[in-house]
């Protein structure tokens, strides 16, 4: 599919607000003061940033309300429900780290579970999609899950916990691309499934649906090559997962070196959440031969 920068943005910018909001509302680091503020105000800013970077992918945006009110069957407007509810949460629970030296902890673990859980609501936006094989996995969740933790202890500072979750991070995107590369074949999704005619014979094309380009086959039949796929790939998993890891257990540690781990997962990041999107083919495209 055809990578829409806005929701690279959303995905990766959130999944780090929310993973850093998390360890805080678990009190890791535990801070107060301006201490607390700045690190609840990365929080916010990239939770919200992420969030307002999702509404530029909206057709019509002035009806971007209108999601709140399909909880009960879409996950799009659960993660809305979830995301608001998370924020006012821990609102409070900042509050008290930042002004009155308080540790409401109720408030916190309230606030990570409802961090984690929108989370898990971005990556079922993704997963239930039966359309889309590569995505209609366990894995889905599992890697939203693991880069909004591993990137969340990282911005946090937990050092430890950080080098773990990186290296499960690594473990899992390895697994979901290993996975998803055979996802499409073992679906067994052919043209005649795709049309519900595959029980009365073998379905052929006759001639293809358009003679041009059209919005289906940019957005849905959108092509990687293997070889720019493969060294992406290397890019997410060096800049993503290693650097980092070998700048928090390798190296003497320094403020310095913390932001140049920041930053490289940042990048790596960026490029497995391209690959996520370009690499995810629709079932649409069996219909263009793509």
């Amino acid at each position: 599919m055809h990578p829409a920068p806005s929701v690279i943005v959303f995905t990766t910018l959130s999944g780090l607000g929310f993973g850093l909001l998390a360890f805080l509302g678990l009190g890791l680091p535990d801070v107060s003061g301006m201490t607390a503020f700045v690190f609840f105000f990365i929080g916010y800013g990239l939770a919200i940033a992420g969030l307002l970077a999702a509404t530029f992918h909206l057709g019509n945006k002035v009806n971007a309300h209108k999601a709140f009110s399909q909880w009960r069957t879409s996950w799009l407007s659960r993660e809305g429900v979830c995301s608001v509810a998370a924020l006012l949460v821990m609102a409070p629970y900042a509050i008290g780290r930042i002004f009155c030296d308080a540790n409401w902890a109720i408030l916190g673990w309230v606030g990570a579970l409802l961090c984690l859980g929108t989370v898990f609501t971005t990556s079922m936006i993704y997963a239930q999609l039966k359309t889309v094989p590569r995505w209609n996995m366990r894995w889905t969740p599992a890697l939203f899950l693991t880069h909004a933790l591993a990137g969340g202890a990282l911005l946090a500072g937990q050092i430890s916990a950080a080098a773990i979750l990186l290296a499960l991070l690594g473990a899992v995107l390895a697994i979901s691309w290993k996975q998803g590369d055979q996802r499409f074949e073992d679906t067994g999704t052919t043209l005649g499934t795709a049309t519900g005619l595959d029980s009365i014979g073998t379905v052929r094309q006759l001639e293809p649906p358009h003679s041009g380009k059209n919005y289906l086959l940019k957005e849905m039949a959108f092509q990687v090559g293997r070889k720019h796929s493969a060294k992406l790939r290397a890019i997410a998993l060096a800049l993503g997962v290693i650097v980092p890891v070998l700048c928090l257990t390798v190296l003497p540690f320094s403020h310095g070196l913390a932001l140049v781990a920041i930053l490289s997962h940042l990048v790596g990041i960026m490029a497995g959440r391209w690959l996520f999107f370009a690499e995810a083919k629709h079932v649409v495209s069996l219909y263009y031969q793509s």
